[in-house]
């Protein structure tokens, strides 16, 4: 379920991304103004991220998921009706005002029923729905465009979403309150945390002065903005750069997230099976990290040197699944316990989006300039100054922090 509620997210988001040169072309929309449309997704993003994380571990996860999902599957209906730049940015800001929710509520949930060991790869598929959803993007939104027209997209979208909602709340409980729950399970869950009912304290500040939780906020703040670009920009430069047409991308442009998704699952199952072989968590990831970080720099350089389009997609299919693989959004899991968990995801995601803002705008001028190349190079970077960053502030992953929650 929160497999699909992330790639139902995504696919939301992503509809515009896969009709933007359409959209474009139909209202006569320049890329500083498609520029202008995505950064206001990403404003109320970043500002919401903070405060959906904090109402998901005061509100639950069952109930904050309703709120969320109800929300961004009217917000995305409503982008059918747009006619000009300022309607899409209104529509875009409620989109993702609601669309924060998401993350810091499925964070949440895989702590709330995974033991710590079992977390990497449950919130690798959880996190896999994104890549999965924008893949599905592709062919599903290009076909409903070519058949229906390009706003029947955004409702298709918009109803899947409230199927979603129905079926999450006859489904969702926590592990306390599941009556179909095995107490040899419920042990499982709770052998390494405490219970996963207890209630969420309120907010200390002395969170803010601990090295961990800044490291999980510089690691957002550092490859977020390599998300947005994926999701918000590859579409166009395949279309833009390598000369696909709507067509062409609906039979191809889901190749790349289908990696991304592939990569989100190896970021959880590979420190699983090298966990199983005797290694500690701490080790079993920091690999991973490593070596995806490593990857980042030639993948991506290829991406935009190789002369042939397949050959470009393939670069950008390794890339994004090594941006997948280094699991950004696991880190407050194994850090902080459940009932930090949502705050920590939140405010991390919302400094994330603060810089995605920025770098939206940046990306927007240099497109317009002719050139994807300033975006590919931040992009090859960004994920091993993130591994320095997680080795100096957070240290040993696996071992939770414990705070007092009345100071």
């Amino acid at each position: 379920m929160l497999c699909l509620a992330s790639g139902l997210n995504y696919m939301d988001r992503q509809t515009l991304s896969v009709l933007a040169q359409t959209i474009q072309d139909d209202l006569k929309l320049t890329d500083i103004q498609y520029s202008h449309i995505t950064s206001a997704f990403l404003v109320s993003y970043t500002i919401m991220y903070a405060v959906s994380g904090r109402l998901v571990d005061v509100l639950g996860t069952r109930r904050s998921f309703q709120i969320f999902v109800s929300g961004w599957s009217l917000a995305n209906t409503l982008h059918a009706f747009a006619r000009t730049a300022l309607e899409f940015s209104c529509f875009r800001f409620l989109l993702g005002a609601t669309e924060s929710g998401n993350f810091p509520a499925g964070v949440k949930a895989v702590s709330e029923w995974f033991p710590m060991r079992e977390r990497a790869l449950a919130v690798g598929i959880f996190n896999s729905g994104t890549a999965v959803g924008a893949a599905l993007a592709a062919p599903l939104v290009s076909f409903v465009a070519l058949r229906w027209g390009w706003r029947s997209a955004f409702v298709v979208g918009g109803l899947l979403g409230f199927v979603w909602l129905v079926v999450w709340s006859v489904l969702y409980r926590r592990p306390r309150e599941h009556r179909l729950l095995d107490p040899r399970e419920l042990e499982l869950i709770e052998s390494e945390s405490p219970a996963a009912d207890a209630p969420a304290p309120a907010f200390s500040y002395r969170l803010l002065k601990t090295r961990e939780f800044w490291g999980c906020v510089l690691a957002r703040m550092i490859t977020d903005p390599i998300s947005y670009f994926f999701i918000f920009w590859i579409p166009k430069f395949l279309q833009e750069k390598r000369g696909f047409d709507l067509a062409a991308l609906g039979k191809y442009g889901w190749i790349p997230f289908v990696a991304a998704a592939v990569g989100n699952i190896a970021g959880g199952a590979l420190p699983n099976r090298l966990i199983q072989r005797g290694w500690t968590l701490n080790r079993s990831r920091k690999t991973v990290m490593l070596v995806s970080s490593l990857m980042m720099p030639v993948a991506c350089l290829l991406t935009i040197q190789v002369p042939n389009p397949a050959l470009a997609v393939a670069a950008i299919s390794v890339a994004m699944a090594c941006h997948g693989a280094w699991a950004n959004m696991t880190l407050p899991a194994e850090v902080f316990p459940h009932q930090w968990v949502g705050t920590v995801s939140g405010f991390a995601g919302m400094m994330g989006g603060l810089v995605g803002v920025g770098t939206q705008l940046a990306i927007g001028w240099t497109v317009q300039q002719g050139s994807f190349t300033p975006a590919f190079v931040v992009a090859s970077v960004a994920h091993i100054t993130a591994f320095v960053v997680v080795c100096m502030l957070i240290g040993n992953l696996g071992r939770i922090r414990t705070l007092d929650p009345a100071s």
